[in-house]
């Protein structure tokens, strides 16, 4: 408890109106971090996704947030903008308001039509991150604009890679917000179903790369279709098609959240007293939100 006072001190010298008041107020910043940690309900075993289209078996190491809780965590505490998501994976020893916050992985669904995955071995990679990089960066002045830091697709952390047999795909980017010392990962997984695909997005400093690709194949192997909604039940005559391939999937412009993620993870002590009402002035100003 001494430490985390002392950490909060040494970050907001600004509360420091006098030494009493700013303990006062730290520990009252301390007290609400732990009532919000306490009220979250992890989930382990097996979960059912959205409404039952899709099946999730916690990995083990790992502990779920559904849906509700996900949406307060990454709204709320978080700052993101509003969005559908089916629920947030948590290494085990990590909570969203952890001092040692490594990376979480977000799971959402897009129902943008059964993408046709012919293209997959005629991808050459390199030149679609030259693609990439270069829309990245015809963006910045947009973002920039809107509020954001201008972000730099750095370059492949992990190349590429589709299992056909399974029609899971995962890559990864190494990006650099700003004027960051440290780049961001945005590891990305996508599976493939019959009307769209589940999408798997672990996000944190590019230092947990390793960590992270250390656990991808049982992250990859946690998460399916049910039955009714897999890739190979396809049906032509009822189902749609999407506009693009495996290409196309990879290719997808960098989120706005994703910015919004990367700057939690440098301020995350500020956001946490945001939630209290603190620094309401301070949390709008880094966390404008998208026209």
């Amino acid at each position: 408890m001494k430490q985390k006072i002392i950490l909060l001190l040494l970050f907001f010298p600004i509360l420091a109106y006098s030494q009493t008041d700013s303990l006062s107020m730290d520990l009252a910043a301390l007290a609400k971090m732990d009532s919000i940690e306490q009220s979250l309900k992890y989930q382990h075993g097996t979960v059912q996704l959205g409404d039952g289209f899709a099946s999730l078996v916690v990995p083990e190491g790992y502990k779920f947030l559904d849906a509700a809780q996900s949406t307060y965590v990454l709204t709320n505490l978080w700052g993101n903008p509003p969005s559908d998501v089916l629920g947030l994976l948590f290494p085990e020893n990590i909570s969203p308001l952890s001092e040692n916050f490594t990376y979480a992985v977000e799971i959402s669904y897009s129902e943008e039509g059964f993408i046709k995955d012919k293209d997959a071995k005629k991808i050459k990679y390199d030149e679609l991150l030259e693609q990439m990089q270069k829309e990245s960066l015809e963006a910045n002045p947009d973002r920039v604009k809107a509020g954001y830091e201008p972000v730099e697709l750095v370059g492949w952390a992990s190349t590429p890679f589709y299992d056909e047999s399974s029609k899971k795909l995962h890559w990864a980017k190494e990006l650099k917000f700003g004027e960051a010392e440290m780049n961001t990962l945005n590891y990305n997984i996508r599976i493939l179903g019959r009307k769209g695909y589940l999408n798997l997005n672990a996000i944190g400093d590019i230092t947990v790369l390793p960590e992270v690709k250390k656990d991808i194949s049982k992250i990859l192997t946690s998460v399916n279709f049910n039955k009714g909604y897999t890739y190979e039940e396809f049906n032509p005559k009822l189902d749609k098609v999407a506009a693009y391939g495996i290409g196309g999937l990879i290719a997808g412009k960098v989120l706005a959240k994703v910015g919004l993620f990367a700057v939690f993870l440098k301020f995350w002590k500020i956001i946490a007293l945001a939630v209290i009402g603190g620094f309401a002035a301070f949390r709008k100003k880094i966390f404008k939100k998208e026209e």
